[in-house]
């Protein structure tokens, strides 16, 4: 690591500071981010038991939700161990490269999240506008194809984020990262270079994956909405509605912390920074402990596997 007129020249190691303006209260904080990531885990490895264990939730949703529920594992587990490194043991240094594959790691999953939503989003709309090819469309090939193409899809669009930091910002002005992990805008920032490619691309990122999946998943629940509607009896009406209200809880919760998050750390300028960072915590950890809980609450078949387990 060279120091050139008060820059740094690719530096080896990045110093997270947390959450700034909260240091001398950072260990009381790790205490619930602790305590959410142990419910998330436990949450959704019980999930994940649940459904390859009983053979009747072997169908596209409840695979769906499995995958939502590895993604929302492997998503916490990204930052979580080190995040309570920085809060309980203040080891906040960590090394460039291992800093950019989290903000790989972390931006890939939420965009797998995101797809995984779609998907679900998908398979409701044929389940109740077109019931009677459901079988035939969600085919297990079908399931296979979806979960590679959004994981390829994920995994190639984050990729440039970290290539163009790698490639073309050579120059730091600062190795102090202010925030609990690896974003890559908290990363961007650091840099005493041009970096309006990255911003650009970043914001790429963001709309042609949440945004259209978005789009995507309220035209087809609009569908939904108009296809329940207009069936003859309530009690069907009531039946077809309970089946997406778990699904519809889960969107919810994801974007509106995603999209309040994504808008405050950009233009937020006002907003003291250590509530664009707990907000970023609070994205990354809240869906990973509340789908799990919305599922199991809202869904019979879990239910039921849940009382027989415990009772």
């Amino acid at each position: 690591m060279v120091k050139l007129n008060g820059t740094v020249f690719m530096p080896l190691m990045l110093t997270l500071i947390g959450i700034p303006g909260l240091e001398s209260v950072q260990f009381w904080i790790g205490i619930p981010f602790c305590a959410m990531y142990i419910i998330a885990l436990f949450g959704n490895s019980l999930l994940l038991v649940i459904i390859k264990t009983e053979r009747s939730l072997h169908e596209p949703m409840y695979l769906f939700l499995a995958m939502l529920g590895a993604t929302d594992i492997a998503l916490s587990t990204c930052i979580l161990p080190k995040m309570l490194g920085i809060f309980w043991f203040h080891l906040p240094q960590m090394y460039f490269d291992a800093c950019l594959l989290q903000m790989w790691l972390i931006h890939t999953l939420q965009c797998i999240e995101s797809g995984i939503l779609l998907a679900m989003a998908l398979d409701r709309y044929v389940a109740i506008c077109d019931p009677l090819r459901h079988a035939t469309i969600f085919t297990h090939q079908v399931l296979t194809q979806i979960v590679v193409g959004v994981t390829l899809r994920a995994a190639f669009l984050v990729a440039p984020c970290l290539i163009l930091i790698k490639c073309r910002l050579k120059f730091y002005r600062t190795t102090v990262v202010s925030h609990s992990y690896c974003e890559h805008m908290a990363i961007v920032k650091l840099a005493a270079e041009d970096v309006r490619i990255n911003k650009i691309y970043g914001l790429f990122v963001a709309f042609s994956v949440l945004g259209l999946d978005i789009i995507f998943i309220t035209l087809s629940y609009f569908q939904i909405f108009i296809t329940v509607f207009n069936l003859p009896q309530k009690e069907a009406r009531l039946k077809a509605f309970n089946t997406c209200i778990a699904h519809i809880c889960v969107f919810l919760e994801f974007y509106m912390l995603a999209f309040f998050s994504f808008f405050t750390h950009r233009f937020g300028f006002h907003i003291p920074s250590y509530i664009h960072i707990l907000l970023s915590n609070f994205y990354l950890l809240v869906p990973p402990l509340l789908n799990p809980i919305v599922y199991g609450v809202k869904t019979k078949q879990i239910r039921d596997r849940l009382f027989k387990i415990f009772l």
